[in-house]
């Protein structure tokens, strides 16, 4: 089994956090995701480059990010 991890993905104005599950075993590999999940993470961030807020918010939480002023 594996254990749930949120993944913090950024793309130009936009971030997007995207949940995953994390696979541990007792191989040299480990934690590593699924591939599904690998894929679920490439599908977020080319819609963020694309600007595809829409498709990228089915698969996680997106933001915009604004710069804060000193």
């Amino acid at each position: 089994m594996g254990r749930l991890y949120r993944k913090l993905l950024h793309e130009g104005d936009y971030a997007a956090e995207v949940d995953v599950e994390l696979i541990d075993s007792e191989d040299g590999w480990a934690p590593y995701l699924s591939l599904a999940d690998a894929e679920k993470l490439d599908d977020v961030r080319v819609s963020l480059r694309r600007g595809d807020i829409k498709s990228a918010s089915r698969l996680g939480r997106v933001y915009r990010l604004m710069p804060v002023s000193a």
